[in-house]
Order: C-alpha cells, then sequence, then structure tokens
C-alpha cells in the first residue's frame, strides 16, 4: 500500500528533492538564456520587467542555490532557494495582475514555488510532513452517535461550505486570473463546451449528493475527518467505487472550468486530486484500516478508489 513515506520500491524522498532541485537549476539557467536570446520569452515571461536587475541575483539564489541544495543535500541552500523563489513569485504575480504582461511568467514562478518549499521540506524532514493537513476539522475523530438525521444535516452543511469555495469561489478567482494575465485559450470558447460543463456538473453533483446521503445514512458520519464515519459504508456509489466525493469533486471541478472556459480550472481540478490521491489519501485508507480491521481491508482489495468497480 502507498503510504505518506513512499510506495515500496519507489525512490526516497531526499533523492527526489535534489534531483527535483538539479533539474531547477539547469532549467534556471537555460531559461535567463532564453530571456537574453529571445525578445518574446523576456516579454511572455517579465514583462515590463529589467532582466539586467534580476540575472545576478536569480542566478544565485535560485539556479545557483538549487545546484548547491541538490548537490550536497543542503537544507541551508534549499530554505534560501525558497524564500527567494516565494519573494520573487509574490512580486511577479502581483505585477502581472496590475500590468496583464508576464501571465507565463507569473504561472511558471507559482510552479516553482510549490515544487521548491516542497523539495525544502523534504530535505528539512526526510520526506513531506503530510500530519500538518490533519488537524482542525481534517484530524481524524470519529463522529458521536446521532440520529441519522442530525448526521445528514452536518453532512449537507459541510457539503455545502466546500462546493461554496472549492466549486464557486476558487474557480471564479482562477478564471479571473486567466482573463486578467490574457492566458485565456480559445479552445475552450463556444457554446459546445458550455454544454458539456453542465452536463458533467449536474451528474457528478448528483453522486456527490448520493454519496454524502450514504455517508451520513449508512455510515453514521460525515465526509469531513473530524467526524469521520462509525461504519464501513459499502451501499450506493460505494459499492462501486472507493471515494466517490474525491471523484465527483474532481470531475464537477472540471465541469466548472468547462462552464467558464477556463484551462486553469480544468489543471486546478487535475492537481487536487493528484495531491489528495498521493499525500492525503494514504493516512485516510490507514486510519480506516486500523479503526475497521479485516473488512476494510477486503473492501479496499475489491473496490477501485477512482475507476468503478463491476459488482
Amino acid at each position: 500500500m502507498v503510504s505518506a513515506r513512499g510506495s515500496l520500491g519507489a525512490a526516497p524522498p531526499i533523492p527526489r528533492a535534489r534531483i527535483y532541485l538539479g533539474v531547477q537549476a539547469v532549467a534556471g539557467t537555460l531559461w535567463w538564456v532564453a530571456v537574453f536570446a529571445s525578445d518574446s520569452v523576456r516579454r511572455w515571461t517579465l514583462g515590463g520587467w529589467n532582466p539586467t536587475l534580476l540575472v545576478v541575483p536569480d542566478l544565485v539564489l535560485f539556479a545557483g542555490a538549487s545546484a548547491v541544495a541538490a548537490a550536497f543535500a543542503s537544507r541551508w541552500w534549499a530554505a534560501a532557494c525558497a524564500t527567494w523563489t516565494t519573494m520573487v513569485t509574490g512580486a511577479l504575480v502581483a505585477y502581472a495582475l496590475l500590468e496583464r504582461e508576464a501571465g507565463w511568467g507569473a504561472v511558471a514562478m507559482v510552479l516553482a514555488t510549490v515544487g521548491t518549499l516542497a523539495a525544502t521540506l523534504m530535505l528539512w524532514f526526510g520526506r513531506l510532513p503530510v500530519e500538518w493537513f490533519f488537524v482542525g476539522p481534517f484530524a481524524f475523530h470519529v463522529s458521536e452517535a446521532h440520529a441519522p438525521s442530525a448526521h445528514l444535516r452536518r453532512s449537507l452543511t459541510q457539503l455545502v461550505l466546500f462546493w461554496s469555495t472549492f466549486l464557486i469561489a476558487l474557480p471564479l478567482v482562477l478564471s479571473w486570473a486567466e482573463q486578467r494575465l490574457r492566458l485565456r485559450w480559445a479552445l475552450l470558447d463556444g457554446s459546445g463546451w458550455v454544454r458539456l460543463g453542465v452536463v458533467v456538473f449536474v451528474a457528478f453533483s448528483a453522486l456527490g449528493l448520493w454519496a454524502c446521503w450514504s455517508m451520513a445514512i449508512h455510515g453514521e458520519g460525515t465526509p469531513l475527518p473530524a467526524a469521520t464515519a462509525r461504519k464501513l459504508v459499502v451501499v450506493g456509489p460505494y459499492r462501486r467505487v472507493r471515494n466517490p466525493m474525491a471523484v465527483a469533486g474532481a470531475m464537477q471541478t472540471i465541469g466548472v472550468g468547462l462552464l467558464l472556459g477556463s484551462w486553469m480550472v480544468i489543471a486546478s481540478s487535475v492537481a487536487g486530486a493528484l495531491i489528495w490521491n498521493t499525500f492525503v489519501r494514504p493516512d485516510e485508507e490507514r486510519d480506516l484500516a486500523n479503526r475497521l480491521g479485516p473488512d476494510y481491508e477486503e473492501y479496499r482489495s475489491d473496490v477501485r478508489c477512482w475507476i468503478p468497480a463491476r459488482r
């Protein structure tokens, strides 16, 4: 089973972090070569910023620090790179949104910041400290005994909050940023995509509601780990897929992205699913296995997480 520390046979976290930082060092150096060789690259990634003011500190604190951290597994050089990258990213994103230029540079730097922070955490802790996620409403606690209607009310309240945040607020912000940065893709324009988005959103919203109802009524709990189900749920959509809520959420977000014509929203759905599957799901399933024992182990062996099973 995949764990928070990596699956059997996979490269350990620190070598992966060093490989990432090494690749980033090379990519950062090549990018600066491209900036001075091509006006188009400079315009797309820096806009009106003067590259001569940034080239030396960036080569030292981004490319150079990445190279040293990769070569010697240096936590301090990785931290210096992460600090510099975060500062530049914040400034470039603010500039890009205000001036409506350098959009691709802003996107690239956001991705570089995420990767650098992850690599730095791996070097400092030997792994990604995913336990930081499981606090507050995401800490594992079995739901208290209540009437089914109470579980259902709490579950629907959670669903409304999550949908408002991740299916309305966040997509609107991403779509606005995409337009502001002039990164819209004409490929996603057109009524055909809008109609497909409506179909996808409605269909998977129904799946999410069905899963929520099944969890509350049959599992005597809610979708959040803070009030997780008291019983193993193997009815409704859970007969076919282990986590229909995750499937529904990812596909709902794609539906919203199609409705808005936003590739950023669609990309956020894919990224969110990958992050959840890699870093969150293993701990959730470990908690279920510890609490529910052989019944859950048998269920997990029979039913897949993302692809519906024929039962």
